[in-house]
């Protein structure tokens, strides 16, 4: 029994080595592919039980067990495409079958990849060359992510950019920093009102303007009175009503604060906030703030004795514009830059993770399916709880050591010619045992 059980064992070794021989020859064959995890192969022994003392031992042989190790990371690799992703650190990108584009995610099991090369096809989908394509969560017009569920696909949609997409950025905020003569409010001025107008955008993207008058209260004896009256009229609103605010502004002529508001009185339109400085004023595309100054605050409205000149006005958003470039930011925003300067995030891709990711179905193309091993998934923010960060402009490259695997190679080959030898030397005792009968 013995020699039959060696027999057995050395065709084990032989099978197991062979097993082994797979494993390295598909990763020396993957050395150069991009997030490619290596495979990982041990070796069990089998024993058959027998009574102590029998003085006869049974060879129980040995067997393979491979593995694919997917929480190992590859080195990051820079590239020039801002749509190259890799994740540094724990987590995956969440993607699906181009073929499946019609049909939806549905019900299907979560699909992910470690790195991609991803790029907009014909109709702007953003998908790599195996027909990977690349998920995330649909931002609101404002920019915003609206919530979404964390352990479901359900969400999720493809990402889709397109070449000749144009946005515009209503204004919303403005900050105007303007000096008022101070000299215009003294006793027998002429008290000529001084206008000007500041631009703005409106929710279509068309330029428009905050008509804005200053008129001065002229003192009724000997010195300044130190008063004036702002109107603000909108272009974009019928001029027979378009007045939407006026003011009574009043400036502090102290040795400390000279210059400065000291009072902002509201006869009509929208109410001025002391806290903030701001008057909340509606015009016709929506809601404004613009910002005059707190009182006492210099970089707001001033009255010197200086000409009438604006002197720090800002606003934010921008005429209608181009998509130029979209680059995808450590938290997985993605954003897209327009040639006004303009900038909006358009999507957000969550990073998936597993408790298991060694337990993860490898599939083809470098890319994983949960599987009751691996434990259910949950979308993460990148960089949130045990995720790391979407590193653009880099790819990972593959988990394979070239010379350790050739190591390994000597080894398994060293390794199966040795059960050979054992299989040759049993046939030739079987031999000897057949020739002793004859």
């Amino acid at each position: 029994m013995s020699i039959s059980s060696s027999l057995n064992a050395g065709v084990a070794g032989l099978a197991a080595n062979a097993t082994r021989l797979a494993g390295i020859a598909d990763n020396i064959a993957n050395s150069g592919t991009f997030g490619y995890k290596r495979v990982n192969t041990e070796f069990e022994g089998m024993v058959i039980n027998q009574a102590r003392g029998a003085g006869v031992y049974s060879a129980g042989g040995v067997r393979a067990m491979t593995s694919r190790l997917i929480d190992e990371k590859g080195a990051l690799i820079t590239s020039g495409n801002a749509l190259d992703f890799a994740i540094s650190g724990r987590g995956m990108l969440p993607v699906m079958p181009s073929v499946l584009l019609g049909a939806g995610m549905g019900d299907r099991p979560m699909m992910m990849t470690s790195t991609g090369s991803f790029r907009p096809d014909a109709e702007g989908v953003l998908r790599t060359d195996s027909g990977l394509v690349l998920m995330g969560w649909p931002a609101n017009s404002d920019g915003t992510i609206p919530v979404n569920t964390r352990d479901a696909v359900g969400g999720l949609e493809p990402v889709i950019l397109n070449a000749n997409q144009t946005s515009a950025d209503p204004t919303t905020v403005m900050s105007l920093g303007m000096n008022l003569p101070a000299m215009d409010t003294r006793f027998g001025a002429p008290g000529d009102s001084l206008t000007t107008k500041v631009e703005y955008f409106g929710n279509l993207g068309t330029s428009e303007s905050l008509n804005i008058t200053f008129t001065p209260t002229v003192a009724g004896a000997a010195g300044l009175s130190n008063t004036w009256t702002m109107v603000i009229r909108d272009s974009a609103m019928d001029p027979a009503s378009n007045v939407i605010g006026e003011y009574t502004l009043v400036f502090d002529d102290s040795q400390t604060m000279g210059g400065t508001l000291a009072s902002v009185t509201t006869v009509s339109g929208g109410a001025y906030n002391p806290a903030t400085g701001a008057l909340d004023l509606t015009v016709a595309g929506g809601p404004m703030t613009v910002g005059i100054g707190r009182t006492g605050d210099p970089n707001g409205l001033t009255q010197l004795a200086d000409s009438f000149k604006p002197t720090n006005i800002t606003k934010d958003g921008s005429p209608v514009g181009n998509l130029t470039a979209v680059e995808v930011d450590e938290n997985g925003y993605m954003r897209a830059t327009y040639d006004t300067g303009f900038i909006r995030t358009i999507y957000q891709i969550p990073l998936v993770d597993v408790p298991n990711p060694n337990g993860l179905i490898a599939l083809n193309n470098q890319t994983y399916q949960v599987s009751p091993s691996s434990g259910s998934f949950f979308l993460w923010d990148a960089g949130d709880g045990p995720t790391g960060a979407v590193v653009g402009y880099a790819r990972e490259g593959s988990t394979t050591d070239v010379a350790a695997e050739l190591t390994d190679l000597i080894q398994t080959q060293r390794a199966y010619s040795s059960n050979a030898k054992v299989i040759q030397t049993v046939d030739e005792m079987l031999q000897e045992t057949t020739n002793i009968k004859r």
